[in-house]
């Protein structure tokens, strides 16, 4: 496919190249012509110089013997012309034209007198001769004539021999410029195939890049068209790569990325081609496949990536997730091809990654869906569609309420309210959650600020933070510019982290929290036991509570496990000083057990539902405790 331009473009430089060539030969040529046309000039005009002077010599010299009619000494004159070799004979003429003397070389083929046809002063050319004839006077009458007849021979032989020169001169130009031309020729292809190289190999693995990969796409697809059978199209994304970057760096980054490249190889097919197409990107094109071929690909990928790989001084493991699509079967053009295989790839990270997933109808269903509901969430924040409503956490001590949390929800004029757990990823994944994060705080805390002014006393509000707002660099500045405009105290506001987000950069999350308690912000672990941190962090972690997940309290009593587990954060964060607060509270049985694990705070539909501001307003006003006495210890 990309070889038809190079060629032609090869061919189109080397007429390009000769056409140059030409025309400097033209130009060498024309100026040679010139020049020897100059020359001519030069050496005729000094030839005629050169016989004028003889000629002057001459008749000076034979004033008297032609007033005095003296042939003898008119002949002795013009002897002295054997002394000129280009001069082959000459002559004195009186007045009347009678000959009084004549001169020919012995040398020189046999060759008539000149006489007298040029009677007054001058010269004239021939192809083989030089005739000049120059007026002898005496007191400034004209008393005959001296005519001269001169070979050309010598000036084209010298004529010739600048000719010759030029000629050899040129000759050795353009045999410098040739070698010239053809040595900037290489240098320049050279020059060529490497930045040829750098456009369709990748750097780093020395796989075709993302270039080489469109074209050569495109013309595994062209051949399907023209001959028939299928291509399938895999994208495969490593899956975390990001933190051997971020921990290791970007060197270790590079070796690991190599050493994939080499294992992934050796686990394809020869005719299947592998390129890199972006930072931790792999694509494999899969030429004449069958049903099945795309996934057995996959599997081998998977497969071959499953034993650790050892860069620097560390042993890694590498997972990745893959996407098929396979043409024409789920495409018809390139475009939708690696669209559709970036879909399915996406749709097997999603899985939980280390899989691979086929492209079908369904998913492209789902991704414009989320595009929509991307588009209309940017809208939402504009239009005002967002809302907190806000559940009450219950004190086990008295009953009473003793904080709010802020939940998010989005009132679609079309569809009504969209469920968090829909929207709240595309937020996340959008980075979307950064500004509606920044708009929670700002909420949360009004609406405590107006509770305040409105006379229902000094309310806790506890709000989420995401992964993507605790890398925000702005976010500690966001939050006491919320506390401070609304004038509420930091103690009143509680941030809850879940387990995966403190994870996600320890040393910097760690640091992020210390700041916050200093500035006196109350901090909560949220669905603690879900995530992938151990106990041991929470000695590391600078919070005030842990609230246990839904999970393990929605099957007590009655389940072992969970009893015990719940049991065991309950004890171990009382040991550190922390107070607990379960969620998912719905039954009554729930509350017992809880309350004689000794669980600090309750939330959950037992005591009360989330809901919008006006109505927490009402709650607050009519001060009841939400779990009577009689419930109580």
């Amino acid at each position: 496919m990309s070889a038809q331009p190079v060629a032609g473009q090869g061919r189109i430089g080397h007429w390009m190249n000769l056409a140059n060539l030409a025309t400097a030969v033209a130009a060498l040529l024309v100026a040679g012509v010139l020049l020897i046309v100059f020359q001519f000039l030069s050496l005729r005009n000094a030839m005629v110089e050169d016989v004028s002077v003889q000629a002057r010599i001459i008749s000076e010299n034979s004033v008297a013997a032609v007033l005095f009619h003296d042939s003898r000494a008119s002949g002795e004159t013009l002897a002295v012309l054997s002394a000129s070799p280009s001069i082959e004979a000459a002559a004195i003429f009186d007045v009347n034209g009678t000959v009084l003397a004549s001169y020919q070389r012995e040398d020189a083929s046999k060759v008539s007198t000149p006489g007298p046809g040029l009677i007054e002063d001058g010269h004239r050319f021939g192809l083989r001769h030089l005739l000049l004839a120059r007026r002898v006077e005496a007191e400034k009458r004209g008393i005959g004539h001296v005519v001269l007849r001169a070979n050309l021979t010598q000036l084209y032989g010298r004529l010739g021999a600048y000719a010759g020169m030029m000629l050899a001169v040129a000759i050795g130009s353009l045999g410098i410029a040739y070698l010239l031309v053809s040595r900037m020729r290489k240098v320049i292809k050279r020059a060529e195939a490497h930045l040829d190289y750098l456009a369709h190999i990748d750097s780093i693995t020395g796989l075709p890049n993302r270039h080489a990969f469109n074209e050569r796409l495109a013309f595994a697809l062209s051949r399907v068209d023209q001959h028939g059978g299928s291509v399938g199209l895999l994208l495969l994304d490593l899956d975390n790569f990001k933190i051997v970057n971020d921990t290791l760096g970007h060197h270790s980054g590079d070796i690991l990325l190599k050493v994939v490249a080499r294992r992934l190889l050796e686990c394809l097919r020869s005719g299947d081609v592998l390129c890199r197409i972006g930072g931790d990107e792999f694509a494999v094109i899969l030429e004449s496949v069958g049903a099945s071929d795309g996934e057995g690909a996959a599997e081998r990928i998977l497969a071959a990536l499953t034993a650790p790989f050892d860069v620097d001084v560390h042993e890694i493991y590498v997972t990745a997730s893959v996407g098929i699509s396979r043409y024409p079967a789920d495409a018809r053009d390139l475009e939708t091809l690696t669209r559709n295989a970036d879909t399915a790839m996406y749709q097997a990270k999603g899985k939980g990654k280390n899989a691979y997933e086929k492209f079908h109808p369904e998913l492209d269903r789902r991704v414009r869906n989320r595009l929509s509901l991307e588009t209309n969430l940017r809208k939402a924040m504009e239009r005002g569609e967002l809302l907190l409503y806000y559940q009450p956490q219950v004190s086990l001590h008295d009953g009473r309420l003793v904080g709010l949390e802020a939940l998010l929800r989005w009132n679609h004029p079309e569809t009504g309210l969209i469920s968090p757990a829909e929207f709240i990823p595309v937020a996340e994944d959008s980075g979307m959650i950064v500004p509606i994060g920044r708009w929670v705080l700002r909420t949360a805390c009004r609406q405590v600020a107006l509770w305040r002014e409105a006379g229902l006393g000094t309310i806790n509000v506890s709000v989420n933070l995401s992964v993507r707002q605790t890398r925000d660099p702005h976010l500690l500045r966001d939050i006491l510019d919320a506390l401070h405009d609304n004038g509420v105290s930091p103690g009143q506001l509680e941030l809850e982290i879940t387990e995966s987000v403190l994870m996600d950069n320890v040393k910097v999350n760690v640091e992020l929290l210390e700041r916050l308690q200093t500035e006196g912000i109350r901090l909560s672990i949220d669905d603690f036991g879900t995530g992938y941190s151990s106990m041991a962090y929470l000695k590391r972690f600078p919070i005030d509570q842990v609230k246990i997940d839904r999970t393990f309290v929605r099957d007590i009593p009655g389940n072992g496990d969970d009893e015990a587990i719940t049991s065991a954060i309950i004890a171990m964060a009382h040991s550190l000083g922390l107070s607990v607060v379960a969620e998912g509270v719905e039954t009554a049985a729930q509350l017992d057990f809880l309350r004689s694990a000794g669980c600090d705070v309750m939330q959950g539909y037992y005591f009360a539902e989330p809901r919008p501001a006006e109505q927490v307003s009402a709650l607050l006003t009519r001060r009841m405790p939400l779990v009577e006495r009689s419930e109580m210890p």
